[in-house]
């Protein structure tokens, strides 16, 4: 998946959605990248639009949806 750089982020590095398969992937910081499964476009939007990455993600998306770590 192509994912875009986060310019304003410490945790995040970047981030790729895919709309039809509902996939969140997320390369943080450290590396490591992960595919959150299910998460609806409106998530990813607000998102996007967040004051803090990092902060959204920890509170609405990483414990709220299954994952796979990719690498």
């Amino acid at each position: 998946m192509e994912r875009t750089p986060v310019l304003d982020s410490t945790s995040v590095k970047s981030m790729g959605y895919d709309p039809n398969g509902l996939i969140l992937e997320v390369e943080y910081a450290s590396g490591r990248i992960y595919d959150y499964e299910e998460v609806p476009v409106e998530v990813v939007e607000a998102l996007c639009k967040a004051e803090s990455i990092g902060s959204f993600l920890a509170k609405n998306i990483k414990f709220k949806y299954e994952y796979t770590e990719v690498k």
